[in-house]
């Protein structure tokens, strides 16, 4: 299993109208692929947030592997 940095990004309007991006989470998932690691941090990003569907505080998802310096 790989480590998987998982942010839920919002886009919302900031200072003087102008659209930002915020991030609304950021969870580590330990899954075999991004696909699974997505799909985990779904399920963990709802229950945590007492939500029935992710994109009701997100509206998009970013996957990458974690670095871990060595």
């Amino acid at each position: 299993m790989s480590t998987y940095v998982v942010r839920f990004m919002k886009d919302v309007l900031g200072e003087y109208g102008r659209q930002c991006e915020v991030c609304q989470g950021t969870l580590e998932i330990d899954a075999a692929d991004e696909d699974e690691a997505r799909e985990r941090a779904k399920a963990r990003f709802c229950k945590d947030q007492a939500l029935h569907h992710w994109s009701l505080h997100a509206d998009r998802i970013h996957v990458r592997p974690a670095d871990f310096p060595s």
